[in-house]
């Protein structure tokens, strides 16, 4: 091979200066290694490695290389300093010279793998066969009373069990817990328990509810006749019903229900309606109808075999109401928790009152400025404070569809230009805390902004007895907790283990959706310089979860996640269809995706 020594000179020479730009940046950053568990001493030097190589153009000094065959550096996240002087050991061989070897190599590529394999198994748990990428599943409040549903999670291919300290409560959640290790047990595997703490999560207030009904129709074709029945799932009132085609009644009443029973009811217009008893079991029947009714809580329903008396219908939700928004529509932001209601207009179509809603987190009101943007529900709506008062503040709409979007009650607020110094801990979550320290492997921690509240957290673990017996997931999900991130990984690795989560839905809205891709991009590296799992949440597969069909983009996001080490799904009726998809998406793929780290034969036909 013909080479240039003074290009290779001077490829040393770049080389060199790196390799002592990271010792110097190794020598400023020495107490979060003297602090870091003995678990992440290597990976928090390697972190801070990587960090200072990010904030150097490489671009010219990686084409150099990759001219000569020679490795671009662009995977080598987990081994930095070891790629560096095995760059510099093979440039000098070039030049038929023996390199200084003065320095310690860190990490190998090979360990710094198996390394984040260690992690990954000791955070989420054993894989599941043929894929290397674990799933995280959101229990709902069903999986507290059917154990069925919690046993097929498992059989598809849940590895971790995800709980949501935002709903429902400890009785609930213990009754999760138990299903789940019952039908782990029944299985044959170990599912890690993760619990999420609600966090200071910003949301709009109630709006005034509107009626307790429930409609049920039944599906026709283009011509009205009717294709399949309405169908409905009898529950016990105990139960959660508001996601599901569901009527809760006394679990004592549903458990005599047999198959081929008849129901009678009139609904709520005066309609008398039939319903036919399909399917019945412990704490569950289904049940068809051919017409379309109309169902409100006290809804007598009564079945047609003697000694059954008639039942009443349990509490259901209000139909969900929502403030219309128009494009430069006024909307005012209460601090006192009042229920909100759309704008009013009199017979002229001319402003009464505008539109107002609460928001939960009042403290906002100590922190904003006029001028300020906000966005709700996922950044769907954008408006502006014009006017900031003791008791609200006034907003101007700038941005919502031309028809108007629908603002309801318990949607995101964001401040994207605002730091509002919430902490992400608060007095909820530090009582949710002492649960979920007895009862779960792994708590997410929702809403990090800073070490600080890293630290906050490690103080209360530390009440609990549970600094290395509780794992951590860090949920990035602000723009702060992404300028923060390495800080914020270096204080946590004070204990055993900890795992990062990608909550892509709210960082999109504060960071912007056109940065989103690239800072995803740097969340995985700079986990993979620390050698921690990366967890690839919001809306993956979301669609098909809630409507039986994914769509062509969900399925490229289901198999571009294949570079983090575990994927959440939430909740939806057709979970048990969606783990059998993912699986097979993340089977399939497994070999032909590896970080593009290896040339791979070409994929053969479906």
């Amino acid at each position: 091979m013909n080479v240039n020594p003074n290009k290779i000179n001077k490829l040393i020479v770049q080389i060199e200066s790196l390799i002592q730009t990271l010792i110097h940046e190794e020598q400023r950053f020495k107490d979060p290694f003297k602090s870091a568990h003995v678990y992440y001493l290597e990976s928090a030097r390697n972190l801070v490695h990587y960090n200072s190589l990010r904030k150097v153009d490489l671009r010219s000094l990686q084409k150099k290389l990759q001219n000569l065959g020679l490795s671009r550096l662009a995977k080598a996240e987990g081994h930095i300093m070891s790629s560096l002087i095995k760059t510099r050991f093979v440039l000098y061989k070039l030049l038929d010279e023996q390199p200084p070897n003065t320095i310690k190599p860190g990490l190998s590529i090979k360990n710094g793998k198996r390394l984040l394999n260690k992690h990954s198994k000791e955070l989420l748990g054993f894989r599941s066969k043929g894929r290397r990428v674990r799933i995280m599943v959101t229990q709902p409040t069903q999986a507290a009373y059917d154990y069925d549903m919690v046993h097929k999670m498992v059989d598809l291919g849940m590895n971790c069990a995800r709980i949501n300290c935002a709903h429902d409560g400890p009785e609930v959640w213990q009754k999760i817990i138990n299903n789940i290790k019952k039908a782990s047990k029944a299985h044959g595997k170990t599912i890690k328990i993760t619990m999420d703490l609600a966090g200071p999560k910003i949301r709009t207030g109630h709006i005034t509810p509107g009626p307790k009904i429930k409609k049920f129709s039944p599906k026709r074709d283009g011509s009205g006749k009717i294709t399949n029945p309405a169908i409905i799932e009898l529950i016990p009132i105990i139960m959660e019903n508001s996601e599901y085609n569901s009527l809760p009644i006394s679990e004592e009443w549903l458990n005599k229900l047999e198959k081929d029973d008849v129901l009678f009811l009139k609904d709520s217009r005066g309609k008398h309606r039939e319903l036919k008893v399909i399917e019945a079991s412990k704490n569950k029947a289904t049940v068809h109808c051919y017409e379309t009714l109309y169902i409100e809580t006290g809804t007598l329903i009564c079945c047609n075999r003697s000694g059954m008396l008639d039942t009443p219908v349990g509490e259901l939700p209000s139909i969900e109401q929502h403030i219309l928004l128009k494009t430069n529509d006024s909307l005012i932001i209460t601090k006192e928790n009042v229920l909100g209601n759309p704008a009013v207009y009199d017979d002229e179509g001319k402003l009464i009152e505008n539109a107002h809603i609460s928001c939960q987190t009042p403290e906002v009101f100590n922190r904003i400025k006029e001028g300020d943007i906000i966005l709700f529900d996922d950044g769907k709506i954008e408006g502006r404070i014009d006017t900031i008062l003791d008791d609200r503040m006034e907003i101007q709409i700038t941005r919502a569809k031309d028809t108007g979007s629908k603002l309801k009650a318990e949607k995101g607020m964001n401040f994207p230009t605002t730091n509002l110094g919430i902490s992400g801990l608060t007095e909820k979550d530090k009582i949710d805390l002492e649960f979920v320290a007895k009862n779960a492997d792994v708590v997410n921690f929702s809403f990090v902004n800073s070490k600080e509240d890293v630290e906050e957290l490690l103080v209360e673990l530390e009440k609990w007895n549970a600094t290395n017996s509780l794992s951590i997931i860090l949920k990035i999900e602000t723009r702060f907790a992404f300028d923060n991130l390495v800080e914020i990984l270096l204080t946590a690795m004070k204990v055993k283990q900890i795992g990062v989560m990608i909550a892509r839905g709210d960082l999109a809205v504060e960071t912007g959706w056109e940065n989103i891709g690239r800072i995803q991009e740097e969340i995985l590296a700079l986990c993979s310089a620390a050698h921690i799992p990366v967890v690839w949440a919001t809306q993956v597969l979301e669609n098909f979860a809630k409507k039986g069909l994914p769509s062509r983009s969900e399925i490229t996001d289901a198999v571009y996640s294949l570079q983090a080490e575990c994927i959440m799904l939430n909740k939806g009726p057709y979970m048990g269809d969606v783990l059998q998809l993912l699986t097979k998406i993340l089977s399939n793929m497994e070999h032909y995706h590896e970080k593009n780290e290896v040339m791979l034969p070409k994929m053969e036909k479906a």
